[in-house]
């Protein structure tokens, strides 16, 4: 009882980490990491020695020929020895816990499978020896954060959108669906919209600024021909990642070129000292959540194309979900849906997607859309529901143990954790 749990929501963008009963996450990072493979000259069979660099600061840092790499791939983890590595880091490094001591509360995807859900006990129990482990829906736990066992969550994240109806604590499977389109694609739009009108965003890496006279400055661009290429696109993401969060907003009504064409100009300073401006593209990105078919439109994006053709806009995705659900339950799904994940806190979108939903929902149907009025809230739900979820009296008999992965071997989580 002394002990509290750890909790910690490995998300495709960044990965959150903090003890349980606490209102925010204490450790909070990219869920990429840096890789350098060094040739180790003084052993005979000339063997690979791999460098693995976690954590804001360390990828922060422009090191020679290293790779950034993330462990998913369409939100499935295809690297463990990468998420090793991101939880020793949050474990170890950032929370400075012994994870033999704590219980671990871990969020998966709502889609997740057999074959990660068993391997993420084998690390934990094998690797880590937790002392016992608990797997929860981030769905589930979103819908915790709010105070509700029942309702309609729609988690726009790093890497995809899922929306998933969530009914007394149990998501409905067989309803939940899945959009490629996340923040890091809206980002990358970005980053191809302004290298088509011109705009080079420099990494901070690439130049150096002096101060020639007091409040006057001039950069110099510095020369590293060994940097990788995955490098530079990671730390221009972040530079157009925050050009995305200060400028964009979700149009009021559905986005066309027209009506947007002399809409006025937004400036926003760049690392290097330039100023650009920002016009329609700030309506038009964020518009991509609700019209897939406009990522056509980006220059540069045509090869995602068929992949946005495949996808749907977040009112339909909501509303084909909800169909799928049982009769009974769908009015109360329509009254609770929760915005949740990074994108969501994109100003406007509440508004529009209550606006869109309460044109094409039955009529029958009382539409409410919640967000926390919150940034931090909406960003870290998933997160806070763990941390609301283990620290309940109540839960405390549902954890997963280590003597029951000893008796009953890795599969037994299925039963555990539904």
């Amino acid at each position: 009882d002394e002990v509290s749990a750890i909790v910690v929501d490995l998300g495709s963008h960044t990965c959150k980490a903090g003890y349980a009963g606490e209102d925010a996450p204490k450790a909070v990072f990219p869920s990429v990491v840096g890789l350098i493979d060094e040739m180790d000259v003084y052993v005979t069979e000339s063997k690979v020695k791999r460098k693995l660099y976690v954590g804001s600061q360390d990828l922060g840092f422009r090191r020679d020929r290293m790779e950034v790499l993330s462990p998913f791939r369409d939100g499935v983890v295809v690297n463990w020895d990468i998420v090793e590595s991101i939880y020793d880091h949050a474990l170890r490094k950032c929370l400075l816990i012994d994870p033999k001591e704590h219980p671990m509360l871990l969020a998966e995807p709502c889609t997740n499978a057999q074959q990660p859900r068993e391997k993420t006990a084998e690390i934990m129990f094998e690797k880590y020896q937790v002392p016992a482990l608990f797997l929860a829906k981030n769905a589930v736990l979103t819908s915790f954060a709010s105070g509700r066992a029942t309702s309609f969550v729609v988690d726009c994240g790093g890497g995809s959108t899922t929306v998933a109806p969530v009914h007394d604590g149990y998501v409905l499977q067989k309803a939940v669906a899945i959009s490629p389109i996340g923040g890091e694609f809206l980002t990358d739009c970005l980053l191809k919209s302004l290298g088509n009108k011109g705009v080079l965003v420099k990494p901070r890496y690439a130049f150096k600024r002096k101060e020639i006279r007091s409040g006057e400055f001039q950069t110099v661009d510095v020369d590293f021909p060994y940097t990788t290429e995955s490098y530079k696109l990671y730390s221009q993401r972040v530079i157009v990642g925050d050009i995305k969060e200060s400028v964009c907003r979700v149009p009021d009504i559905a986005y066309d070129e027209t009506s947007y064409s002399n809409i006025p100009m937004t400036s926003y300073e760049l690392p290097d000292g330039q100023t650009i401006e920002i016009g329609a593209d700030r309506f038009k990105i964020p518009e991509i959540l609700f019209n897939p078919y406009l990522v056509q439109t980006i220059p540069g994006m045509e090869g995602f194309g068929e992949a946005a053709s495949m996808a749907r806009g977040l009112p339909q995705m909501v509303i084909e979900s909800i169909n799928k659900c049982d009769v009974d339950i769908r009015r109360e799904l329509y009254g609770s849906i929760l915005l949740a994940g990074g994108t969501a806190s994109m100003q406007q979108l509440k508004e529009r997607m209550e606006k869109d939903l309460l044109e094409e929902s039955p009529h029958s149907a009382r539409v409410k859309v919640l967000a926390s009025g919150n940034a931090t809230e909406r960003r870290f739900s998933v997160w806070i529901g763990g941390s609301i979820l283990a620290s309940l009296g109540s839960f405390q008999q549902m954890w997963f143990s280590k003597s029951e992965f000893e008796e009953h071997g890795a599969s037994y989580i299925q039963r555990k954790c539904p």
